[in-house]
């Protein structure tokens, strides 16, 4: 992982360069409706409070769990002994990012979704609400983690997720393998460049004109930077925005050349 320093300096140049985030002299006809109708889309949607509610409990909980890690491990602590209310600070994705890939959904209502990373349960509530017609996977490492994470859907009354336990390594082809296809997926998991970009080919062999992969943390560490280099230069992908926290790439056949954008949000 980068230093913190990095980090701000990585992020202040970022903001300086890239583009306006409100559309104007956007030439992408698509990428300036995502920016009008969803990352510009202020309104306030009841499942919000449904799932920031969880966040509140989640951070207010000092039980300690054992937590195995199958990636490049934690920025915070080295310890597998962590309390829930840590993990929910420091693992799950922010509010802001959180609503964001609701309002994906939302907008572009993905009959199957995937997920490599479920965490607590936070940003996978924020995917399921968003359709509830969808068919939903999402996939984590650790015991434990996975067990409350279940818990915490149960109680949202969320019925259509199916949450995966165990390695991604080994339990990703299987789960890759029930979809027909795969039309929104969200990879935060492992945080090392080989695994991303191999999760990237895995969940390319499901990917139709539609589908659209989100890659948390793509300026994490150098690792994470040439991963998403790499990603978004794959021949099958023709489109690339950079929100600096994720990446999102799409796979539309009507970007005859490829198109690579830097937004700021």
């Amino acid at each position: 992982m980068y230093s913190k320093p990095k980090l701000a300096f990585k992020y202040i140049h970022y903001l300086l360069t890239a583009h306006n985030g409100k559309g104007h002299g956007m030439h992408s006809p698509f990428v300036f409706e995502l920016i009008q109708n969803i990352l510009n889309d202020k309104k306030h949607y009841e499942e919000y409070e449904k799932v920031e509610n969880l966040r509140k409990n989640l951070l207010a909980d000092n039980a300690i769990i054992q937590v195995e890690d199958f990636g490049a491990g934690s920025s915070v602590t080295k310890s597998n002994s962590r309390t829930i209310s840590s993990i929910a600070k420091n693992a799950a994705k922010s509010k802001k990012i959180g609503q964001l890939l609701f309002r994906m959904v939302k907008y572009y209502q993905p009959k199957h979704i995937v997920e490599l990373g479920t965490s607590l349960g936070i940003t996978s509530s924020y995917l399921a609400l968003a359709n509830p017609d969808a068919v939903m996977t999402t996939m984590e490492g650790a015991e434990e983690i996975a067990k409350r994470a279940k818990r915490h859907f149960e109680k949202l009354n969320i019925a259509h997720i199916e949450l995966v336990k165990g390695n991604f390594d080994d339990t990703l082809e299987s789960v890759i393998q029930q979809f027909p296809t795969i039309d929104f997926s969200f990879i935060d998991g492992n945080h090392r460049q080989k695994p991303t970009e191999r999760y990237f080919q895995s969940l390319l062999e499901k990917t139709n004109n539609n589908s659209v992969m989100i890659f948390d943390d793509i300026h994490w560490s150098s690792e994470m930077e040439a991963a998403w280099n790499n990603i978004k230069n794959h021949p099958s992908v023709r489109c690339s925005i950079d929100l600096f926290f994720i990446g999102m790439v799409f796979f539309r056949q009507e970007f005859k050349e490829k198109q690579h954008f830097v937004i700021r949000f």
